[in-house]
């Protein structure tokens, strides 16, 4: 099967993730979404976050709610040790199952810093990318930039729509006392 790996923090998960995660397994091919809830982004400090087993257990009651998606919530980087890079989640992904094919799901702004990550070279060759577009961002021009370096990168473009929200502006809206329950999946 065609697996889609997406990791996050997810702290809340929100229509914007839905939708990606729609797009996925209805209009690219995806067999199923594999949502990885992951505890901490080496690339940025921590904050003052649900943690990690919350974001979890709030992942599978969501899935459950949209069994249509095919999305499996993973905790494979919960019972890892840190730091959490990419590359050893994947391995261990491809270890534990190895007849499934996993490709990594990143937004546009990750991908115009991916050769900045930890094996990138063997995550772009080896899995490869499925990328969403971010507003501001020419996720085209990020791709052919990396083609020029790498030329043997697997990277596809995943035109799903782009929804103008955050788990950031939802955090902060709440803070707020601002109901942002409809933006929560």
């Amino acid at each position: 099967m065609r697996i889609a790996v997406y990791p996050g923090s997810f702290d809340p998960l929100h229509i914007g993730h839905q939708a990606i995660m729609e797009y996925l397994t209805r209009d690219s091919g995806f067999d199923w979404v594999y949502l990885v809830i992951s505890p901490q982004n080496p690339f940025k400090e921590p904050e003052k976050a649900l943690n990690a087993e919350q974001r979890y257990r709030d992942a599978i009651a969501a899935a459950r709610r949209n069994p249509e998606l095919h999305v499996w919530v993973d905790n494979i980087e919960l019972s890892m040790d840190p730091p959490h890079y990419t590359i050893r989640t994947l391995d261990a992904l491809r270890q534990r199952e190895p007849e499934n094919e996993f490709t990594l799901v990143v937004g546009a702004d990750n991908l115009q810093r991916i050769l900045q990550w930890r094996s990138s070279f063997r995550i772009l060759t080896e899995y490869g990318i499925a990328v969403y577009p971010r507003r501001g961002y020419d996720v085209e021009a990020i791709r052919d930039g990396i083609l020029k370096i790498l030329p043997c990168s697997k990277i596809q473009i995943i035109n799903a729509p782009i929804i103008d929200i955050s788990s950031t502006r939802i955090r902060e809206g709440i803070a707020n006392g601002e109901n942002m329950s409809n933006w929560m999946m």
